[in-house]
């Protein structure tokens, strides 16, 4: 929650945008300079929100929604140069590093972490010492265990946990003891790497809350299987004496696959939660409110009830609806954090309950253009449905660009949309994001591929896929001052600013 009150206290616009995406000198996007001139445009065109996926340490496919910790930022995120700056290291070090491991900007990235994690315990002060120490003792409740897991993961070739030794994949006591001196210099390194990821993001998001630019984050409702999470409390989810899921998450046949989606993540065990009083999901809320002031919870529905598929199974089809305790959680969660800033990400098969479960706690839900215009007039995604308390998008992270999805669309779709908004003289996707802005709902959020007017080849994730996602970048060359003044002019316009 801001201090002036709810994000949903006045009509509000802003991009979407991963960090990842940004422009820069390195492998990806990062927390350095080119996420400060984003933000100082977002602040020129009048938008007051930055949505972001989620932010976590991601696996080799580099999903944000299957990250190897809860808590744990991307180390791929952190600003090198501010490293530089700090002297740990040079930038010629960082950039022969790099060279030597390229095109593996993973593996080279953690390696320029480690040199700057050696010039710090030979330089650095004891301000920055006492720093760090700080952070590390403040953290330890999950920092400790998400070290050594990771640690243990780069020992054993990043084989998922439950291919790990008995002793160490059941947590014994004496091996792990055994494992934290073994591995003591890569978990010291861990903790370096999460204060740097963890001081650089809170910076960043304190200038942009200087701006008046609230932070939007995203947290998946579900955790990977191959995580520390899942590693260190197998008591929360459904798995066998081997800790082998018994039942994985996913969705029935959808807009998006025939076959339904089996996403493969463990289901929980909601009995022992509530029983525990949802301390698990507390400690998950408290880390997302601090480091963001608007959180979208994607697959919302699963709080109502969640489609459960056999572990034996290969695809989503074969699963069944099971109720969740959502009234409950949410109750609880409440209680000790006052009203939640989160958003429902209420896409697909929605029933009455998961509408009322939505309403029950004031969460705004999502509207969608690109999927307004079939199905009639009564299509809840249509502008003249929508309603306040909600957050319209042309598209999302999972769908096409909106100028991709406009060159597929058959003639009759094309009809529809130029009949419905107007045969209006601008190219798209300019009259789909001028329709979101003009909505009645309080938030739109316009994904930077739009602005800058991308085709397909710009997509940032095709859902059922696993390659050649998580990958686009834009560059500041592509965005001219026309489309930075149309946007300015249409906030205004449609007084969001």
């Amino acid at each position: 929650m801001t201090a002036s009150g709810s994000p949903f206290d006045r009509r509000r616009s802003g991009i979407l945008l991963h960090p990842t995406s940004l422009p820069g000198d390195w492998g990806n996007g990062d927390f350095g300079a080119h996420a400060y001139r984003f933000v100082d445009w977002l602040e020129q065109c009048r938008q007051s929100v930055w949505q972001v996926l989620p932010l976590g340490a991601t696996h080799s496919d580099g999903s944000p929604y299957q990250c190897l910790s809860l808590h744990a930022g991307n180390p791929l995120l952190i600003d090198i140069y501010d490293l530089v700056a700090s002297a740990w290291l040079t930038e010629s070090e960082a950039e022969d590093i790099f060279a030597a491991h390229a095109p593996d900007y993973r593996t080279g990235c953690r390696a320029v972490l480690s040199r700057a994690w050696q010039g710090f315990q030979k330089i650095a002060d004891d301000h920055a010492r006492g720093d760090l120490a700080h952070y590390v003792e403040a953290n330890k409740g999950w920092l400790e265990d998400y070290a050594l897991y990771d640690a243990l993961r780069g020992h054993y070739d990043n084989r998922a946990w439950c291919d790990w030794p008995v002793a160490v994949r059941n947590r014994q006591p004496a091996a792990i003891r055994k494992a934290q001196a073994r591995y003591s210099e890569r978990i010291e390194q861990n903790y370096f790497e999460q204060y740097l990821f963890h001081r650089q993001w809170q910076r960043l998001r304190r200038y942009a809350n200087d701006k008046g630019i609230l932070i939007f984050g995203d947290m998946p409702i579900f955790v990977a299987y191959d995580s520390v999470d899942v590693w260190a409390h197998r008591d929360c989810f459904q798995l066998d004496s081997k800790g082998q899921p018994t039942a994985v998450a996913g969705v029935p046949p959808d807009y998006f696959s025939a076959t339904g989606q089996r996403w493969g993540n463990p289901h929980y065990r909601w009995d022992y939660m509530q029983q525990h009083g949802f301390e698990w999901w507390s400690e998950r809320i408290a880390a997302q409110l601090e480091f963001f002031d608007l959180v979208r919870i994607d697959h919302f529905r699963g709080f109502e009830a969640y489609w459960e598929v056999p572990a034996d199974q290969d695809t989503a089809m074969n699963g069944h609806w099971v109720k969740a305790p959502g009234v409950e959680l949410f109750d609880a969660l409440e209680k000790k954090f006052g009203r939640l800033p989160l958003v429902a990400e209420d896409l697909g098969l929605i029933t009455p309950e998961v509408d009322a479960l939505r309403r029950q706690f004031g969460f705004p839900g999502m509207k969608i253009l690109q999927f307004a215009f079939e199905g009639g007039a009564q299509n809840p995604y249509l502008p003249h449905n929508h309603e306040p308390l909600a957050v319209v998008y042309t598209g999302t992270h999972d769908n096409d660009t909106t100028l991709g999805w406009w060159q597929q669309a058959g003639d009759s779709m094309r009809d529809y949309v130029t009949g419905y908004l107007g045969d209006i003289d601008e190219p798209q996707p300019w009259p789909m994001v001028r329709c979101a802005l003009a909505s009645v709902a309080r938030l739109a959020v316009i994904p930077m591929q739009d602005i800058l007017m991308l085709g397909s080849e710009s997509r940032m994730n095709t859902p059922g896929t696993s390659a050649g996602n998580w990958g686009w970048r834009f560059t500041w060359e592509q965005l001219d001052n026309h489309c930075s003044h149309r946007l300015h002019h249409f906030t205004e316009l449609y007084g969001r600013c």
